[in-house]
């Protein structure tokens, strides 16, 4: 039977854009699970972090189990993951389940998102057909980040908390029924062995959530404390075993040769500090509109759209003076705004006006997060072998979504310790919670710092027009 290649990209971009919706979507929500299943303050965010931990932490095993696997079981199988727990996460009565759902729900990501890519990328010929499908996946995933803020905001406000979780369920259903129709069934690797490097995967993710939950936990205990050091000295050392682990597999889920490039060691380390910096600047802004300033979720949620509509126009400006000027001065601009919307944001107050304190930060700091993003992607994927081009976009979309876990986790802690501060020293709770606003952004400011300076040590390229498409499409 005969399927139409564009019938297959519209249900494999249908759902990329439900996994990058769930990013974004649930933001809006957090006071109110907060409220309702007794989140404290500091655990709050390990709705997020479970979600991107596992998500990053498994994205190369995905990727490799689609190669060996097949592309569309690993995806039917991630979709169906992706659903369950999509629906026990909208269940949940504790903080526990609901963090376990968000994790299981991070590797169902993992598995359906690079199996969905691997299939479209054998779906249409290399050339013009292909750059037309990767620039509609791109595009629909951003529109889901987008789209996730006011889309969270109407779920929360018109029904419950829960919704932003049950949406998800309907439409895997559909789409579970409508691949065997649209999606052929490909492999791979026959007869080779299956070397899944699960070890890897199961080392680096465990390495990370160590350190994290070390650092949150620094809050409450102080960072001297027994708690804290064992697992901030155990995740340390089981990332240094996923090295050696790394170094000696014959089918490694990070080659660390990849590593040998300058390019892809810039371009990875630059993604991961703006992981950090968004994820930190959502989560802070999404908190402080609803419970400093009183928006409702949708209220929120629409005052998000103005950097979701900043961050496409910068997408398609960048794509245009990256041909121009080249990636590293794309990329150092893209920084410098960055910095300049995060100390913007940073001066909010409790009483300011939206138009003029929070808009024109949330405008420059969109423009320059995918300012940084369009030429790091590039740039990463530039010194690599192409049969390797695959590997190292995943290895740099697995260090955006680690680096947006770890910077959270940081900003967090010290937004709550000064809060914490404020309040113990008689400072009311609204503005003890603008104070730890304004810190948390300028730490997330200081990652945007640091980015300008590691961007100085990415090499200056030129793509072609092809170049330019697969290599944002796969970011």
């Amino acid at each position: 039977m005969r399927r139409s290649p564009w019938a297959t990209l519209a249900v494999l971009a249908l759902a990329q854009f439900i996994v990058v919706l769930d990013v974004t979507i649930v933001n809006v929500a957090l006071p109110h699970i907060q409220a309702d299943l007794k989140f404290s303050t500091d655990n709050l965010q390990w709705v997020i972090n479970a979600y991107t931990l596992l998500f990053g932490g498994f994205l190369l095993l995905g990727g490799r189990m689609s190669d060996l696997l097949g592309p569309r079981r690993v995806f039917i199988a991630g979709l169906l993951l992706f659903g369950a727990t999509s629906l026990v996460a909208g269940l949940s009565n504790s903080p526990e389940f609901l963090i376990g759902a968000r994790a299981v729900q991070g590797l169902g990501g993992a598995l359906l998102s690079p199996a969905a890519l691997a299939i479209l990328t054998v779906t249409f010929a290399h050339g013009r057909e292909r750059n037309i499908a990767m620039g509609v996946w791109g595009g629909l995933a951003g529109l889901g980040g987008t789209l996730g803020v006011v889309a969270g905001g109407v779920l929360v406000d018109s029904l419950s908390w829960q919704w932003v979780f049950f949406v998800n369920v309907p439409i895997v259903l559909a789409l579970v029924a409508l691949i065997p129709v649209f999606v052929r069934d490909t492999r791979h690797n026959e007869g080779r062995d299956r070397t899944f490097d699960t070890a890897g995967a199961v080392l680096g993710t465990a390495g990370l959530l160590a350190v994290v939950y070390g650092v949150v936990r620094s809050e409450p205990k102080g960072w001297g404390s027994g708690e804290v050091l064992t697992f901030l000295i155990g995740g340390v050392a089981l990332l240094i075993a996923f090295v050696m682990v790394e170094a000696r597999s014959k089918a490694p889920l990070v080659p660390l040769r990849l590593f040998r490039s300058r390019a892809l060691s810039v371009s990875s380390g630059s993604l991961a500090l703006n992981g950090a910096g968004f994820l930190s600047m959502f989560f802070l802004t999404a908190i402080y509109l609803q419970q400093v300033r009183g928006d409702s979720a949708l209220q929120a949620g629409v005052h998000f759209l103005p950097m979701g509509g900043a961050a496409i126009a910068g997408a398609i400006l960048a794509s245009q003076l990256v041909q121009k000027v080249g990636t590293r001065t794309v990329q150092l601009g893209g920084a410098v705004l960055s910095v300049a919307g995060l100390l913007l944001l940073s001066q909010a107050d409790a009483v300011g006006s939206y138009t003029s304190q929070l808009l024109p930060g949330l405008i420059i700091f969109g423009v320059g997060i995918i300012g940084v993003g369009v030429p790091g992607q590039i740039a990463a994927v530039s010194d690599v072998e192409h049969h390797e081009a695959g590997a190292a976009s995943g290895v740099v979309n697995a260090m955006y979504q680690v680096g947006g876990a770890l910077g959270l986790a940081i900003v967090t802690t010290l937004s709550i310790s000064r809060t914490t501060d404020a309040i113990a020293h008689g400072v009311p709770q609204q503005q003890a919670l603008v104070d730890g606003f304004q810190r948390g952004l300028l730490v997330a400011a200081a990652f945007a710092i640091a980015n300008v300076f590691l961007t100085l040590a990415s090499p200056q390229l030129q793509p072609t027009a092809e170049q330019l498409t697969e290599a944002t499409a796969a970011a």
